[in-house]
Formats: structure tokens, C-alpha cells, sequence
């Protein structure tokens, strides 16, 4: 897979480390627990990509507060209507890299004053349904952009709309980056400052829903409509918690047999 490397030696030379929430598992009572799996997205082939900088700080954090991290590289990444792009190597890793996350970040710059076209292009390879299974379903998102200017919400409010389509659980916080051009140093590492809070706020955040919702997304997106055209009826009621948490861990087991 060609899922793009950060370096995560330098530490955070832009936060207070002892304020950190390093043990957010333990705090909801989820001790043990595997590491939350996200994949992360960005919108600008660039050299000095402001969105693909941004996504690597927030997967060194999202690393620190107990994640595991993939960040997908789009280049070669073919446009959704051309030939024959469900078999295109890249369209299936991006597949696989979504089946396999729990939750997702997704960062575009904000470009004639909405999303850019390679983020959009990622997320619509991203089908609401593939054989049977939902890629998106039930995972949660947060949602982040870069603005060369004044601070903008426009890519925000567009990857949140998004996320409601592709059925995520949208995390309330985001962050938003304005004159990023101004806030990384010349090594690619964001420089302290208000923004830089914003994203650990952001990705501490991520982890805690996805935590929260380990086990019991695939209840709270069980639909009654889908159940009455699929003549499914409820099973009774059970403790749902101690289920949830049960039939992850037997899912966990099966993965790692395979």
C-alpha cells in the first residue's frame, strides 16, 4: 500500500505534553481496548501541501492518545467516472484502507471557496454500499480545512454535509486553519498557537467517539424502514453494552486470523 509515512521523532515541540489525554481508554472505563483504527485524507498534491502537513500532525496526536493511523496517498488516483475504476489498484486500497478504519479524517483547503476536487474524488470512490457492506457506515469523522486567507468554514460545513451522506458520525468540534502558510515551520511541523489547540482539542475528541461508539455503531444506524423492506424483525433486547464490546472483540480475533 502506498499509505504515506510520517516521522513522529521530533515530539511536539508546539503543544504542553503534560496536558495531554494519554489514557483516554482507561478514563471511559475501556481498559485493554485495542487502539482505535483511523484513516486519514487530504486534499492537495502540492509540495508544501498545507492540508497533507495538517493531517500528519493530527495522526502523530491521534497516535499519542492511543490510535492507529493510516494516511491514504491520492496521487494516481483516477477520476470516479473513468473506465473501469472499481479495479484500479488505488480505488481498492482506498476500499480497504475504509473498511478497515473505525473512523476517518478528512482535511481539504478550501478552494474557490469549497472542497478541492482530490478530496471529493476520494470520497466518491467511497461507495455507500460494496457487496453488501457499507465502507462509511456507522464511522465516525472529523473535519478539518486550510484556508489561505482570512478563516473560512465553507470546506467544514462541506465535509460535515458529506459525512451525513456517507452516514458518519460527525464529531462536533473541527478545525480550521486560516493564512496556513503562516503556521508550519519550514520543517512541515505547526507552530504553536491557538490553531494548534484546536486540532489536539479535535483529534482527542475523535478518539473518545470512536471509543464510545466500538461495538454499538452498527445498532445505531439499524433503521426501521431497512428492517421492514429486509422483513428483519428486532431481536429481544439484551445487555447491549456488554454485547457490543463482546462481539467486537470476537471480530478482532477473526481479523487477526485471517
Amino acid at each position: 500500500m502506498t499509505v504515506h509515512a510520517i516521522n513522529c521523532d521530533q515530539g511536539f515541540p508546539a503543544a504542553r505534553t503534560d496536558f495531554f489525554d494519554t489514557d483516554i481508554a482507561a478514563r471511559l472505563g475501556m481498559q485493554g481496548q485495542p487502539p482505535v483504527r483511523i484513516l486519514l485524507l487530504y486534499g492537495s498534491l502540492r509540495e508544501r501541501s498545507y492540508s497533507r502537513l495538517l493531517v500528519e500532525e493530527a495522526a502523530r496526536l491521534l497516535q499519542t492518545f492511543g490510535a492507529e493511523t493510516r494516511i491514504f496517498d491520492p496521487r494516481g488516483l483516477p477520476h470516479a467516472d473513468d473506465v473501469d475504476v472499481k479495479n484500479h489498484p488505488k480505488v481498492k486500497e482506498l476500499l480497504e484502507l475504509s473498511l478497515w478504519s473505525e473512523g476517518h479524517v478528512w482535511c481539504s483547503p478550501e478552494r474557490h471557496g469549497t472542497i478541492t476536487g482530490l478530496i471529493k474524488t476520494q470520497i466518491d470512490h467511497l461507495p455507500l454500499v460494496s457487496g453488501g457492506i457499507r465502507p462509511t457506515q456507522g464511522r465516525t469523522l472529523a473535519v478539518m480545512q486550510v484556508s489561505g486567507g482570512s478563516q473560512s468554514f465553507n470546506s467544514v460545513n462541506q465535509l460535515r454535509q458529506l459525512g451525513r451522506w456517507m452516514r458518519m458520525f460527525t464529531i462536533p468540534n473541527q478545525s480550521s486553519v486560516a493564512k496556513a502558510f503562516e503556521e508550519f515551520e519550514e520543517n512541515g511541523r505547526m507552530k504553536p498557537s491557538s490553531y494548534y489547540d484546536r486540532l489536539v482539542d479535535v483529534m482527542e475528541e475523535l478518539v473518545k467517539f470512536t471509543l464510545l461508539l466500538r461495538g454499538r455503531a452498527d445498532y445505531l444506524v439499524d433503521r426501521y424502514s431497512e428492517r421492514v423492506k429486509d422483513d428483519r424483525p428486532l431481536d429481544p433486547p439484551t445487555d447491549l453494552a456488554s454485547r457490543a464490546i463482546a462481539d467486537y472483540s470476537v471480530k478482532e480475533v477473526k481479523a487477526g486470523n485471517q
